[in-house]
């Protein structure tokens, strides 16, 4: 793992382990990624409850509840499915914020998706039902550089995001545990 996005798992961690938030992944192009980024973080078992690689459409409608019409007038790569995503995987896991990536990382498209530069379009998505702040990644740099550059983005928006909804950290609270890198 890079150091600036360990930084940013460590922040994260400090985050939810002090305000006792719990975060959950829903993950279709990154296939787990961003769980494994979360996870890499020692003590990471007191706030990550799960995380689900849904690859398939199916997955997404059945355990996610996203709605199947959506997915067939505008695939399952749109802001509106990751949204969906992001309240399926609260719901699924019962936790307190997700993040939810659904995307083509290339090198090619699916069969059905239609469009020039399709290839390379990520949406992500971090929040809970009612505050759900999504993002939209355009440019195709090849599968590995895609899906990096995905797992970045999706771990600095829960950052972001988990700064914005929290109350500030108090210097005398308790100490999370010590992580090692």
């Amino acid at each position: 793992m890079e150091f600036d996005i360990k930084n940013i798992s460590r922040e994260i961690n400090e985050m939810l382990w002090r305000q006792h938030q719990s975060v959950s992944t829903a993950e279709s192009c990154t296939a787990g990624r961003v769980a494994s980024t979360i996870t890499a973080i020692p003590g990471s078992s007191n706030y990550f409850k799960g995380g689900l690689v849904c690859y398939s459409n199916e997955l997404k409608q059945e355990l996610l509840n996203v709605d199947a019409d959506l997915i067939e007038e505008n695939t399952a790569v749109c802001e509106e499915v990751v949204k969906q995503m992001v309240v399926g995987a609260n719901e699924l896991f019962k936790t307190d914020v997700a993040v939810a990536i659904s995307g083509w990382a290339g090198p090619t498209a699916p069969d059905g998706a239609c469009g020039s530069g399709i290839v390379g379009t990520i949406w992500i998505a971090v929040g809970k039902e009612g505050n759900i702040v999504t993002k939209k990644l355009v440019e195709d740099h090849g599968r590995e550089k895609n899906l990096t550059i995905a797992t970045k983005e999706a771990m600095a928006m829960l950052r972001d995001y988990l700064k914005e909804i929290l109350p500030p950290l108090e210097d005398d609270e308790q100490e999370p545990p010590v992580i090692f890198v």
